[in-house]
């Protein structure tokens, strides 16, 4: 059960953000014991200092670090602190990593809500209790009124490899089948909804989650994953032109196999988007050999973040590094890298 945290900080005192909080002073000291300290955990036996030692019981390590400048703050299905943590969690996850310690760096705007902040903060940490990893380390800046979109977050994560497994683009084989861990497109539509003011019949949610629990279900499998890539920016479309061309294997995959929902096909439609090159939070796709694909399918299922797993394609054995698409009407056209930024913002 999500622990409900009562904020200690002396929100009616001090109902917005001010330069003084960021200024290395009272103020500042006071918002990182009385907020961040007490929600992400009790100040070391020895001291706050200007770094953390971590003990770490193995010789192999993930590392990733991201910044998170998303607008709206707060959307259908999260906001930017959820947002911050499951995404650092997801980047260690596709490297099969078990996902433990994250840093968290705030650059706050002069003028953001307290409550904004302390919401921000506790959706940080019940996405953190979720994902099983720990905040240890952090830092606060506070930039003049106008300069920061409210808030900033900046995260780096560590995880460790207990496995003995190669998973990266470069590992991929010519005949590996391609999964979708369920449908895509509703992080992107939920943003762009949220900051347009757009109503549609049905409030579409992100689907922003972390996903280690579900690749570690995989893994302990013992199927032979050659790799993982979760679908953010750039959307499906992006993420399988990175691993053709890092791979140097050309992909075909079928329009009709990749889940899209009703609400997300229609909104898309309606504004001109391509589903496919929308962005996810809390969606991957994995490459296995062709005889572990169901397998790897009944696994996925078991989890609720895997319920829509399918296979929506293949690793071709000859040609250019592109990726072919299947399109409902049976003809096939590249799927190429996007020009531009479809959807800004959106994390």
């Amino acid at each position: 059960m999500i622990e409900q945290l009562t904020c200690p900080f002396p929100i009616r005192q001090y109902p917005h953000v001010l330069l003084a909080h960021g200024g290395g002073g009272k103020l500042m000291q006071q918002l990182i014991e009385k907020m961040f300290s007490y929600a992400f955990g009790p100040k070391p036996v020895h001291g706050l200092h200007d770094s953390t030692v971590l003990n770490l019981p193995v010789s192999k390590i993930a590392f990733t670090t991201d910044s998170f400048v998303v607008k709206p703050l707060f959307f259908p299905g999260g906001d930017i602190g959820s947002l911050a943590v499951n995404g650092t969690v997801n980047d260690l996850a596709m490297s099969g990593a078990k996902p433990l310690y994250l840093s968290l760096g705030f650059i706050i705007e002069e003028g953001l809500s307290m409550e904004s902040l302390w919401n921000i903060v506790r959706s940080i940490k019940n996405a953190a209790d979720e994902a099983g990893v720990t905040i240890v380390t952090g830092d606060t800046k506070v930039v003049d009124r106008g300069k920061g979109d409210g808030i900033f977050i900046n995260t780096s994560g560590i995880g460790i490899i207990e496995h003995s497994l190669n998973i990266a683009p470069g590992f991929v084989k010519s005949g590996d089948a391609i999964i979708i861990s369920g449908d895509v497109g509703r992080h992107g539509i939920a943003i762009m909804a949220s900051r347009e003011g757009l109503a549609f019949e049905t409030t579409i949610q992100s689907d922003c989650a972390a996903l280690n629990g579900l690749v570690h279900l995989i893994i302990k499998s013992g199927a032979d994953v050659h790799c993982m890539r979760d679908l953010t920016r750039g959307g499906l479309a992006s993420a399988l032109n990175e691993i053709a061309q890092d791979s140097g294997h050309p992909i075909e995959i079928e329009e009709a196999k990749v889940p899209v929902i009703e609400e997300v096909a229609s909104a898309c439609a309606m504004m001109g988007f391509d589903p496919l090159y929308v962005a996810n939070e809390g969606r991957f796709i994995v490459i296995v050999p062709d005889k572990q694909c169901e397998k790897v399918i009944s696994i996925l299922k078991t989890h609720p973040l895997g319920q829509g797993a399918c296979r929506i394609g293949s690793v071709s054995d000859a040609g250019r590094p592109l990726v072919s698409l299947k399109s409902f009407i049976g003809a096939n056209r590249i799927l190429d890298m996007i020009s531009g930024e479809q959807l800004p913002r959106i994390c």
